[in-house]
C-alpha cells in the first residue's frame, strides 16, 4: 500500500535512506551523504503533505515525495511543458532489502496516475548522472532526458534532469 506518510515514520524513513545511500556507496555511486536527504527535507516534504511511503506487510519500506514546488535549481532547464503545471519526484528509496521486487515501478505509476488525475502537464525529477541504472529506469519509463544541475554538496558529478509529458 502506498499511502501518506506519518511524524513517527520520518526516523524509519532515514534509516531506509541511510542504508540506501550505503548501498550505493558500496557500489560506487555517491549520491546521497551527511548532507542528503536531511530529516529537515522529510519533514518540510510532511508539513505540505507531499511525503508517501510503501509499506509492506505492515511495514515503512519506501519512500517518495510528489511535490509541487519547483526547486530553484531547476529554472535553468529547457522543460517540455510551460512551468507551474508539473509535479515533481525527490527522494525516491526502497530499502536495500526490498529492492528488485517492483516496488520503485509501484511509486512511480502512483505519482504518474496521481499527476494525470490531478491535471498535471508533466512529471519532472533529476538523477544522479553517476546511477545508470536509474537512468534506465527512468528512460524505460519513457522519460527523456534534458539537462543537468548541479548540487555541489552531494557531488562534483551533475544530476540530469528529466520529464515525462502526459
Amino acid at each position: 500500500m502506498i499511502r501518506r506518510a506519518k511524524i513517527s515514520e520520518i526516523d524509519d524513513i532515514l534509516t531506509i535512506t541511510r542504508a540506501c545511500a550505503d548501498k550505493m556507496i558500496q557500489i560506487g555511486i555517491h549520491q546521497w551523504n551527511e548532507h542528503y536527504p536531511t530529516k529537515n527535507a522529510f519533514l518540510n516534504d510532511l508539513k505540505r503533505e507531499e511525503l508517501y511511503v510503501k509499506e509492506h506487510k505492515g511495514k515503512v519500506i519506501g519512500a517518495i515525495v510528489i511535490s509541487t514546488h519547483m526547486d530553484d535549481e531547476y529554472v535553468p532547464i529547457q522543460w517540455l511543458t510551460p512551468n507551474g503545471n508539473s509535479t515533481y519526484i525527490h527522494r525516491v528509496c526502497i530499502h536495500p532489502n526490498y529492492q528488485g521486487m517492483g516496488f520503485a515501478q509501484e511509486f512511480m505509476d502512483y505519482a504518474e496516475a496521481y499527476s494525470r488525475k490531478n491535471d498535471f502537464a508533466s512529471v519532472r525529477l533529476d538523477t544522479f548522472s553517476q546511477n545508470k541504472r536509474n537512468q534506465r529506469f527512468y528512460e524505460q519509463r519513457g522519460y527523456k532526458r534534458l539537462g543537468d544541475i548541479f548540487f555541489p554538496k552531494q557531488s562534483e558529478h551533475p544530476f540530469h534532469c528529466y520529464e515525462l509529458v502526459l
